[in-house]
């Protein structure tokens, strides 16, 4: 129970702080929606897509935009762990007497919270833009959970990078795999259009699994190995962040 309380307050502690940053507002909520309002008016009338009208290419993007949102809210939660640990709060907390793994759970659940409140935003643009979905209540479950999943596991291989960094900048840097991978996707357009080369790649990295079984469920169609595949990534990855980040954590 001590742990469970620890985490909250702690995460408390760091949802205050993103509240009170409009740097990381403006970056994690407006930049997402930025960057979906461009594409939608901006290139989304020169999208050619297969049996999709120009109109509904907000549909298309939605999920993609959703794990944009996610990712560049994990730059500011590695941001917050590297000030944590230079600023030697870390030490404050080992002598304190509170849960020690509660720590990083604390990071990890306003991390989560944050991202969801900001995915939630974005997504209540999407549908004041044209966004529809045929998506029944049992998909918008699995939509959640592979959302949250997402969340987690972005937030989780947040931590050994943020505690291996010398400085913010290298700890927050490493959000622009991610956001690279984001793009290099079928977020933006079916993979079938890219040189070849790079689509293969593109076409078997998690970042496409999860794009094509959100955007699946969305439709109500069929996720096929999408689905799986999604769930053993995203699972593979949390578990080696988690081990990682939890050693690194006990060392420094």
């Amino acid at each position: 129970m001590n742990y469970i309380k620890d985490t909250i307050t702690l995460s408390g502690r760091l949802i205050k702080h993103n509240l009170r940053s409009l740097d990381t507002i403006i970056t994690v909520v407006a930049m997402p929606v930025m960057i979906l309002l461009g594409m939608v008016y901006l290139f989304g009338g020169s999208m050619q897509i297969d049996g999709l009208p120009h109109s509904q290419y907000v549909s298309y993007i939605l999920p993609g935009i959703l794990l944009i949102t996610i990712a560049t809210g994990s730059a500011y939660t590695a941001l917050r762990i590297n000030i944590d640990k230079t600023n030697g709060m870390f030490d404050r907390f080992r002598s304190m007497p509170i849960s020690k793994s509660a720590v990083l759970s604390g990071h990890v659940l306003s991390s989560v919270i944050f991202m969801l409140t900001s995915t939630a935003i974005v997504l209540g643009v999407g549908f004041l833009i044209g966004f529809r979905t045929d998506a029944s209540p049992l998909e918008w479950v699995l939509i959640l959970l592979l959302i949250i999943g997402f969340a987690i596991m972005v937030t989780w291989l947040s931590v050994p990078f943020a505690l291996a960094a010398k400085s913010i900048d290298g700890a927050s840097s490493f959000s622009y795999l991610i956001l690279a991978l984001l793009f290099v996707s079928s977020a933006f357009a079916p993979t079938d259009n890219m040189p070849t080369a790079l689509a293969s790649f593109a076409k078997h990295q998690p970042m496409t699994n999860v794009i094509s079984t959100i955007r699946d469920l969305f439709a109500s169609n069929n996720v096929g190995n999408d689905g799986w595949l999604s769930i053993i990534w995203l699972v593979g990855i949390t578990l080696i962040s988690w081990w990682l980040g939890t050693r690194i954590y006990n060392k420094v």
